[in-house]
């Protein structure tokens, strides 16, 4: 287990530390949650742990117990509204939708907004509510409206988490109130931070909304960090008892990106001083260049792609707000979360490449589309335009395609050659994928025709995501080129 630098101890602690280690790592996983709660008192020194990733390159700039488990309090926020965000991806809502707030939800202790039982907030509310209030009633109310139940949600909190890597995650539910259960590390939450952007870029700029008016009242967000830390873009903040002060942020300046968490802050001044320190001493040399780092997507999609080309497609992740301005005393326990020995290594996302291209037409699996035009953020017929909190100056950012009802398309005639983008397991994502290169390859697939085509292997079926009109193979690799400065994974290859 690694220290905060310049830090130091008697031997007595250090020796109760390697105590617990051993203990957990003898322990079962159950076991190991159940005894993080019965340890000694003392002063309040919460466990700490931190980690700063490189969005760029995935590189790790820092870490201090970043495998160690630890309590997310409010930071488990992050990961209902990456669940919502879903929900609205998918059609199944929208940012009017009315979620009802039951009785279980009202009874929430603070921070929250207050509702009264039976009366409902919009998805939009909600959202706002969460980033800026850390709402604990609004958070369960999001996962009953969605699950059933608070905890069938939590479940589906903790299989997402899981198929995004982030293998030693647990939740219990939606808030982050205290609970055994609800345990986290600093690396699960950094996959998570670049995440939830990777996946929804177009609803992640709610994370800068500044304050949001709310029947009659202006409620202001908790980032203490927001406005006054160069480079800081959003935030999310917690805090319990048993988790000390929590912060995970994003960070960008020109063509730098990092991603940090920082858990166990013995006070809100004292977590942000040191994060405040972490993005000064990390941005200024992270990677500047074209993003290398594959995004961070679930199990179903990180192997299966059939891209066997030089570099992923590229994306970018920030972050948002919290509840620490209201922190409640908890008895929940006094022990602190074991400090679990740290694995070597990031989250494993490797698998079998899958071979490219069969030769020939275009076989019946293949369907042509015309792509939807990308409408302003969150693409609802321009609806909800107005509504999103302007992005930071200079700083352009290309919405993700909504998926649409495509006209009926014209058959595609196969060229020669032609360029494939990926395999994604559901058709939709491999037409975005198609939708969202066409509209930043500044022209050159003007001419060029997107296509899907299905094919199976090994049981699985995929969906190529691929572009036809190239009559020669330098064509195809100088367009392929172009959309490899855009940040794109891609390959030429006989059709």
């Amino acid at each position: 287990m690694r220290c905060v630098h310049g830090q130091s101890g008697p031997a007595l602690p250090a020796v109760l530390a390697a105590a617990a280690v051993l203990t957990a790592l003898t322990a079962s996983p159950a076991e190991a949650r159940r005894r993080a709660h019965h340890g000694g008192g003392g002063g309040y020194n919460p466990p700490y742990a931190a980690m700063v990733v490189d969005a760029k390159t995935g590189r790790v700039m820092h870490a201090v117990n970043e495998d160690a488990l630890r309590h997310p309090a409010s930071i488990t926020k992050v990961m209902t509204l990456y669940l919502l965000f879903e929900q609205l991806e998918r059609g199944k809502m929208d940012l009017d939708t009315p979620l009802t707030v039951s009785a279980n939800a009202a009874r929430m202790p603070p921070s929250k907004l207050g509702v009264r039982p039976g009366s409902t907030v919009t998805v939009e509310e909600a959202i706002k509510a969460l980033v800026t209030k850390s709402a604990n009633d609004i958070a369960c109310a999001i996962g009953e409206n969605i699950a059933g139940s608070e905890a069938a949600f939590a479940e589906m909190m903790t299989r997402k988490a899981h198929a995004l890597g982030m293998t030693r995650t647990h939740y219990a539910n939606a808030s982050g109130l205290p609970d055994s259960d609800q345990i986290t590390t600093a690396r699960d939450l950094t996959i998570l931070a670049r995440a939830i952007q990777d996946r929804f870029p177009k609803y992640y700029r709610y994370f800068q909304t500044r304050s949001f008016a709310f029947k009659g009242r202006v409620i202001g967000n908790h980032n203490h960090l927001l406005g006054r830390v160069e480079g800081v873009d959003g935030i999310k903040t917690g805090y319990t008892r048993d988790s000390g002060f929590n912060l995970m942020t994003s960070a960008r300046t020109g063509d730098r990106h990092i991603v940090a968490v920082v858990l166990g802050g013995k006070s809100v001044a004292s977590r942000d001083n040191i994060m405040a320190k972490l993005v000064q001493s990390n941005l200024p040399v992270a990677y500047a260049g074209a993003r290398t780092a594959a995004p961070v997507v679930e199990v179903a999609e990180r192997p299966r792609p059939a891209v066997v080309a030089e570099r992923p497609v590229a994306t970018r992740t920030l972050v948002a707000s919290a509840d620490d301005d209201e922190a409640i005393e908890t008895t929940n326990s006094t022990g602190q979360p074991l400090d679990i020995a740290p694995r070597g290594g990031a989250t494993p996302q490797s698998a079998p490449k899958w071979r490219a291209g069969a030769a020939g037409a275009v076989p019946a699996s293949a369907q042509a589309y015309a792509p939807a035009a990308t409408a302003a953020f969150p693409a609802a017929n321009g609806k909800y335009a107005s509504r999103l909190p302007a992005s930071e100056p200079g700083e352009a950012r290309a919405p993700a395609p909504r998926e649409a009802a495509a006209p009926a398309a014209k058959p595609v005639t196969v060229t020669p050659w032609v360029i494939q983008l990926g395999a994604m397991d559901d058709e939709g994502k491999a037409k975005s994928m198609l939708a969202e290169a066409r509209q930043r390859s500044g022209g050159s697939l003007a001419k060029a025709a997107p296509f899907t085509e299905r094919v199976t292997h090994g049981g699985t079926t995929l969906y190529r995501a691929r572009f036809s009109g190239f009559s020669e193979a330098e064509a195809a690799q100088d367009a392929c080129r172009a959309l490899k400065r855009a940040g794109f994974t891609c390959f030429a290859t006989r059709s």
